[in-house]
């Protein structure tokens, strides 16, 4: 049986099982600078140790034109691959939606955000994919990142484990929207990929 008999019913199907209750209304605390946090309790030298241990430095050499939070690279860590699975999130971003992740159907694989905290703390970072089938939407996942202060080096955050569908019907091509945001809801990156579910690494 052929990809394209998968209809339009079947994939409404797996998006209803797939679909997740609404989150209740959260509303973050307001925001205060590193300068700020560092100046409250100055005095206080315990205090003032536990936050450098907490934060340490920061990034005193950002270029203050670059965004506080730059997304760098995201990669499909699988045991079984045989080639790496990244894309460069600092590339063309448009070359992506031409191109598609071959993944072996059955395997399992997790997904790893590289990205850079360059000037302030930013709380509640969160990575969400929606999972597109011949334009329906069949799934969507929100993946709670963290908060994390400014430094000079990355950090990489990885997705828990994930498994490929398996079987003719899951089979085929898959559009991913992806999106890293935050707390506040600032988009720091936005992307769009694909997936192509095949029988074998070279199928």
């Amino acid at each position: 049986m052929a990809d394209d008999e998968v209809t339009p019913e079947q994939l409404t199907a797996i998006a209803a099982e797939n679909e997740e209750p609404e989150l209740v209304n959260y509303k973050p605390p307001a925001q205060k600078s590193m300068k700020e946090i560092q100046e409250l309790d100055k005095d206080d030298e315990s205090l003032r140790k536990y936050k450098h241990a907490l934060l340490g430095q920061g990034n005193s050499e950002a270029d203050p034109e670059v965004p506080n939070v730059q997304v760098t690279r995201m990669s499909l860590i699988c045991e079984t691959a045989p080639d790496p699975l990244v894309l460069d999130l600092q590339g063309d971003l448009e070359a992506f939606k031409k191109q598609a992740f071959i993944l072996k159907e059955g395997v399992e694989y997790k997904i790893k955000i590289s990205f850079k905290v360059n000037k302030e703390i930013v709380s509640g970072l969160k990575y969400v994919q929606q999972t597109f089938r011949k334009g329906i939407k069949i799934d969507k996942s929100d993946y709670m990142v963290g908060s994390y202060g400014p430094r000079l080096t990355e950090y990489d955050f990885l997705t828990v484990v994930e498994e490929a569908p398996t079987g003719v019907f899951a089979r085929g091509n898959y559009a991913i929207k992806s999106k890293f945001t935050d707390d506040d809801k600032h988009d720091h990156l936005s992307w769009e990929w694909n997936l192509n579910i095949k029988k074998d690494w070279k199928d």
